[in-house]
């Protein structure tokens, strides 16, 4: 029985197959270079890891401090603003010319809710009150007696305004976007009533959010933060930063909503509007069921940490290369030449040919490898430039054939196969996207007695110049084929039949106009337009033909529109 290996006999091969959960290092170069690493990494590595820690949670504490100071403020102001509009819509609701008109009624007033007394009190308080877009005085009923707009327009009240009114002595309603001014806007309200109390109606106002989003703008944490003004429901009323209609109509998800009223004054990271990551809190307004949201970007929040641990990360990587060049340059010394035979050996196999590698420096055998290798590298870019020149030519001589199979000779047109695809094609895409199209069918009056008369020749060059004509007079995504002998059809997609009887004509005209040797030449066309006119690209091509033997009949050098075939049987 043979003896069993010893460690010593098993070769490399035989130990690659039981792989060790680390990597080896069995080389005096990538020994150097992890000694280098880790005595660069493991102390940089630990000192960057306690300040980053450090800085991060002083800066944390920084942000929290500035959220709750920006949304306090941020509430309090708004909730003074409201208070002083709906202050002022109090005095103007006790006015004697409001209540006067609306105890006697808005049918005992003479004039329309945009002519009067009334009216022209509410425009004199919207010149002097540039807060109020609107001014509105409203009957029990919802109506509006009195506008200092230029016309009337409803109201949007709840349906127990009445109640709400005698019980808030205010309505607050939701903001709404107004695409004509761009803008968010609000309707307010506060009772009109007699001095016993008696409710009258109501003296409404459409704010202007805009001084709301100035004055939240000045309370922004810094540039990349924002405070929110929202309602209950998490849509937006006004912001610090640009107000937009989708604001309104897309509202903060109502989970988030619940953690932000559940951890009010308590930041913490959440997604806002726009999917904007941010950390942010919450704080009410108050004496009114509004809510402000004050938030920073989370990326930019930690901003300054992470250039810290960025910058830290360069010195790092600054101080790892210096303590490793050393290392890497010693290695080097000793597999340069064994490590650009590997390199080259590598860019070959991965198609690069264009290696050359210089002499290895003192001969030998890797001297010796370094020529036979160029060798073998120049042998095998010789042939693959050969086999270049080969592809070519084959290429050049396929783009020939695919040409002549396609182009009539003559005048340079699509052939007939190369028309009946392309209406195969148009047909299809009409089925798919329902892009109609058109088809002009011409033929040269009287080409047989000219052919006989001038020569072949000539009769040949009339083709060409026509073709010229049809190509000039046509757009590059258009089809002009020679159909047969002296006919010709030109494809127009996404063209309607007006038009296509007016490239027609165009196309006609031209060639009436054009000087040819011998005699005058004239064109008669037919033109049809699918699926108006027929269904399928064989019946497109009979129904236009028809019509060019109707201007035959017709007496040549004309246009004819196409009838739509009618099926039999």
């Amino acid at each position: 029985m043979d003896a069993p290996h010893s460690a010593a006999q098993i070769t490399p091969r035989a130990r690659n197959k039981f792989p060790l959960p680390f990597p080896r290092l069995e080389s005096l170069r990538s020994r150097i270079l992890a000694f280098a690493v880790a005595a660069a990494l493991l102390p940089a590595g630990t000192m960057l890891g306690v300040f980053y820690t450090q800085n991060r949670r002083a800066l944390e504490k920084k942000i929290d401090e500035d959220l709750l100071s920006s949304s306090a403020q941020s509430a309090r102001a708004t909730g003074v603003w409201l208070r002083e509009r709906l202050y002022d819509l109090r005095v103007f609701a006790g006015s004697d010319e409001v209540v006067i008109t609306l105890e006697h009624g808005a049918g005992k007033t003479p004039g329309t809710p945009t002519e009067g007394r009334l009216r022209d009190y509410l425009v004199s308080l919207h010149e002097r009150f540039s807060d109020f877009e609107r001014l509105m005085v409203l009957d029990l009923d919802g109506n509006v007696i009195a506008t200092s707009a230029g016309e009337v327009t409803k109201v949007p009240l709840p349906a127990d305004w009445q109640a709400s009114l005698k019980s808030d002595n205010q309505i607050v309603g939701d903001a709404y976007w107004d695409p004509k001014s761009g803008r968010a806007k609000l309707i307010v309200a506060v009772p009109a009533q007699r001095a016993d109390g008696r409710l009258l109606g109501a003296f409404a106002a459409e704010l202007n959010l805009a001084p709301v989003q100035m004055l939240l703008r000045s309370f922004a944490p810094d540039s990349t933060g924002a405070v929110h003004l929202v309602n209950l429901r998490g849509a937006a009323i006004a912001s610090s930063d640009r107000m937009s209609d989708e604001m309104i109509k897309n509202p903060i998800p109502p989970p988030t909503m619940k953690k932000l009223k559940e951890r009010a004054r308590a930041p913490f990271a959440f997604t806002s509007f726009g999917g904007r990551d941010v950390i942010g809190t919450l704080e009410y307004v108050p004496q009114v069921n509004w809510l402000v949201i004050s938030e920073i970007s989370g990326e930019a929040a930690f901003q300054q940490v992470s250039r810290f641990r960025d910058v830290a990360l360069l010195v790092i990587a600054f101080l790892l290369a210096v303590v490793t060049l050393a290392a890497y340059r010693l290695g080097r010394l000793i597999s340069r030449p064994l490590d650009r035979l590997t390199k080259a050996a590598g860019e070959v196999a991965a198609g690069d040919l264009a290696v050359d590698l210089p002499a290895a420096p003192g001969g030998g055998e890797i001297g010796y490898l370094t020529e036979v290798f160029n060798h073998m590298v120049y042998r095998l870019r010789e042939g693959r430039l050969e086999l270049d020149r080969i592809n070519e030519t084959l290429l050049k001589k396929n783009e020939e054939l695919e040409l002549l199979s396609t182009t009539d000779s003559l005048t340079g047109l699509s052939n007939h196969r190369s028309l009946m695809k392309r209406l195969d094609d148009e047909v299809a895409r009409f089925k798919k996207g329902k892009h109609f199209f058109s088809v002009l069918v011409g033929d040269v009056d009287h080409f047989k007695q000219y052919n006989d008369a001038f020569g072949h020749p000539a009769g040949d060059e009339v083709l060409q110049m026509i073709a010229e004509i049809m190509r000039d007079s046509t757009r590059k995504v258009d089809c002009c084929a020679r159909y047969g002998g002296e006919e010709f059809v030109i494809v127009l997609p996404d063209t309607a039949i007006a038009d296509a009887l007016d490239t027609a004509e165009h196309i006609r005209a031209r060639v009436a106009a054009k000087k040819f040797n011998g005699r005058k030449i004239t064109l008669s066309i037919g033109v049809a337009s699918f699926p108006e006119d027929a269904d399928d690209a064989e019946a497109i091509i009979a129904i236009a033909d028809e019509a060019l033997y109707q201007a035959k009949r017709e007496g040549r050098d004309r246009t004819v529109r196409a009838r739509r075939l009618k099926k039999t049987g």
